[in-house]
């Protein structure tokens, strides 16, 4: 109970200190920065997110019986939007949809609702499977081919100087931090980061392309932001240090895979790909699972039937 209570603390801790993150960044972004997007795209997507969010939450309470979980005081009310905040400002500044509005509504309304709609057994509960932001992005890439990506210079465009070097390092550091203190998923960052050297040599070894262009990559404020604040998402990747190491190293193998094949947002779409895998091995194993209690139940049954 009191390791159940911990855990819910910390993620709440870590969720709340995302979420200042995420909207100190956009404030920046759009102030300064040189973010390219309308002030419009974070405020159509926050609506979208946050009206999801407690319309889904709304039909769950009532076919559960329960009351909803942002029944309370204004704290509880915005800590139940935490979730939703970030994945829809993620989305706002990921993408790019020209002057349109409704591609980023679009995205933000599918982030949510994966989280409703793709769900695995995870003990004796079940769980949402995709990183919501990065589903949504990607749902709205796969959809949309006019749809894209925020081109990575928009981070320090109107930076020159120390500024472009003083950005990322904050970036760093604090992403570093909070996945230390709160989300405890360095091993899978490690991973990933290794395992993207280690793709990039391959690829320079075996397909004789350069090496330095397949790492540019790693020195964009966007590949930053989805290494320290996307990919390590504790809700949607395993716990134990092991399996973070096979999560964060397929997602490495998976992009590789996609550059090779031609397949441009390879961050998002190998991300998507490895989470919908563990969807499907965690109901894989939860039918093993069930398969061997059902057969012991059985042995059990025979054995007292002999006995009587």
């Amino acid at each position: 109970m009191s390791g159940t209570f911990w855990e819910r603390s910390n993620r709440l801790a870590g969720l709340r200190r995302f979420a200042v993150a995420i909207t100190v960044l956009n404030i920046l972004g759009h102030a300064v920065l040189g973010f390219e997007q309308s002030y419009a795209q974070p405020l159509v997507a926050l609506v979208a997110a946050y009206s999801t969010e407690i319309l889904l939450e709304w039909i769950g309470s009532r076919v559960d019986g329960r009351c909803p979980a942002y029944s309370g005081g204004l704290l509880v009310k915005l800590d139940f939007l935490l979730s939703a905040h970030i994945s829809a400002l993620a989305v706002a500044m990921l993408l790019y949809t020209s002057d349109r509005l409704w591609p980023t509504a679009f995205a933000a309304t599918a982030a949510i609702s994966s989280k409703s709609i793709f769900r695995a057994p995870m003990g004796k509960s079940f769980r949402h499977f995709f990183n919501p932001s990065n589903f949504g992005i990607t749902l709205s890439l796969f959809c949309y081919s006019w749809v894209g990506i925020a081109q990575p210079y928009m981070f320090t465009e109107n930076l020159d100087g120390i500024g472009d070097w003083a950005l990322p390092a904050v970036m760093i550091c604090t992403g570093t931090m909070l996945n230390l203190k709160f989300t405890h998923r360095l091993p899978l960052i490690g991973a990933w980061l290794s395992t993207f050297v280690l793709q990039a040599a391959i690829r320079s070894a075996v397909f004789d392309s350069r090496l330095l262009p397949a790492l540019g990559p790693m020195t964009g404020v966007a590949f930053i932001l989805f290494t320290f604040y996307m990919i390590t998402d504790p809700a949607t990747t395993p716990n134990g240090w092991r399996a973070q190491v096979v999560f964060g190293a397929s997602v490495g193998a998976m992009y590789g895979v996609l550059v090779v094949s031609h397949i441009v947002f390879g961050l998002f779409f190998s991300l998507s790909a490895v989470c919908a895998a563990r969807g499907i091995g965690l109901y894989v194993l939860a039918a093993l699972a069930h398969r061997v209690q059902h057969a012991v139940e059985r042995e059990f049954a025979t054995v007292a039937t002999q006995g009587d």
